[in-house]
């Protein structure tokens, strides 16, 4: 057969390897196949809105859309002198085309986030417009500057046109740093905002140690019942589970307005604390961050309970034994030998719980106070309050990076742990 394929011209190697790679390519088709629905899932339902939302973030189109003859006549303005004549007639033209077309509003809107009064301004300056003379005839050019000046004398001063130069592109930074309580001045220098409105770093941090406090009183919860469980038969420990996870079925806002019902001045829990002895009145436990963390515990503790679970269960209770019987004392025993097995456990349960914590919004805004709301809280408000979503998807992002940081973290130390052992 070979002798006949060679004197045909054919390479019997040749044309096995392109069998192979045909075949190949078919499994990978076919494999490629079976997950595109899944794939094509996530990118609509995941991928797709993180993409828009960081994109949101950075957007700036308010004053190149409505403004974009005025920002060409400030190109290439110094921002310290005065504005060039040629850009008050570009302002009235395009404030002009902005009342016409509804978009002064959007425009009032967001530079009033740079300047406290510029809404005023730009919407008394779009009702007036167009500038005519007493004749009803258009302003010339020239005319316009002393115009706009004598309707409003802050278009004479520097501060408001350097707002207008600086979001001149229509990608900004400027969400983000407002979210870290940074702004850019009026020469695009990133400087800290003032101390009465630096808010969001103290949000952000609020957000991170509540999160951290409900992953340590989870573990602490958790590990000891996880460890129980380890020790009994699989039957009862399969019906202790089910105990377990039954809140876990349950909706986070019947469970939320069940701890309200409990916590409250006439509650089950300060009548039980009251008939022991132990409070002579009711606690507060509502509307402050102790109702918080309670109700924050109890819901994720089933996220801590089932990773710990099933790392013991595949510890052999072998190994403590034998560390006993060589002389170590019960508990030393189970600190060196016990605990660091179930390191991997306590680092996925404890991952996951921080990560779910960091984006609570329902327990706080029910069960707390002003004190106790958390990033999330404050995106939904920018998101169904004030309509400012590029403030809202900027939260969102940096919540977004953090959880990534924190991942990649986790997965490091991961790593380094295996290596180790």
């Amino acid at each position: 057969m070979t002798t006949i394929a060679s004197a045909a011209g054919i390479n019997p190697v040749s044309t096995l390897k392109r069998e192979l790679h045909q075949a190949l390519f078919r499994k990978r088709a076919a494999a490629l196949a079976l997950i595109a629905p899944l794939a094509i899932f996530l990118l609509l339902t995941f991928l797709a809105p993180i993409a828009l939302l960081l994109k949101r973030a950075v957007e700036n189109p308010e004053v190149t859309r409505t403004l974009p003859r005025t920002v060409t006549a400030l190109a290439g303005w110094d921002r310290r002198s005065a504005p060039p004549d040629a850009a008050y007639a570009a302002l009235a033209v395009d404030l002009l085309k902005a009342k016409e077309g509804s978009s002064a509003g959007a425009l009032a809107r967001r530079l009033n986030a740079e300047i406290s009064d510029a809404r005023s301004i730009i919407m008394k300056t779009a009702r007036a417009l167009p500038l005519t003379t007493d004749d009803g005839q258009q302003l010339p050019a020239v005319q316009i500057k002393p115009a706009l000046i004598e309707l409003d004398p802050q278009w004479g001063e520097p501060a408001l046109w350097q707002a207008i130069a600086k979001n001149a592109a229509p990608y900004s930074s400027y969400y983000l740093l407002a979210a870290l309580d940074f702004k850019q001045d009026a020469f695009g220098r990133i400087e800290r905002v003032d101390a009465y409105a630096s808010v969001y770093q103290k949000i952000f941090g609020r957000t991170f140690w509540m999160s951290l406090v409900a992953t340590l009183a989870c573990l602490t919860i958790a590990y000891p019942l996880a460890y129980w469980l380890s020790t009994m038969s699989e039957r009862r420990a399969n019906l202790c589970m089910i105990l377990v996870l039954i809140p876990f079925w349950t909706s986070v806002l019947v469970r939320v307005a069940a701890w309200i019902v409990l916590l409250q001045s006439e509650g089950l829990v300060n009548k039980g604390l009251m008939a022991s002895g132990l409070t002579q009145a009711p606690l507060e436990l509502l509307f402050n961050r102790s109702g918080v963390y309670i109700a924050m515990t109890h819901i994720m503790l089933p996220f801590m309970i089932l990773p710990l679970y099933s790392v013991m269960k595949a510890i052999p209770p072998t190994y403590l034994r034998a560390a006993v019987s060589l002389g170590s004392h019960p508990f030393a025993a189970f600190w060196r030998v016990y605990v660091p097995q179930t390191c991997p456990g306590i680092a996925a349960g404890a991952l996951l719980v921080f990560i779910l914590s960091v984006g609570y919004y329902i327990t706080p805004a029910l069960l707390g106070g002003p004190n106790e709301q958390m990033v999330s809280y404050y995106i939904a408000y920018f998101t169904n309050v004030t309509i400012n979503w590029g403030m809202a998807c900027a939260l969102g992002a940096l919540l977004f990076a953090a959880t990534l940081v924190l991942y990649a973290l986790y997965r490091r130390f991961s790593k380094l742990d295996v290596s180790m052992v």
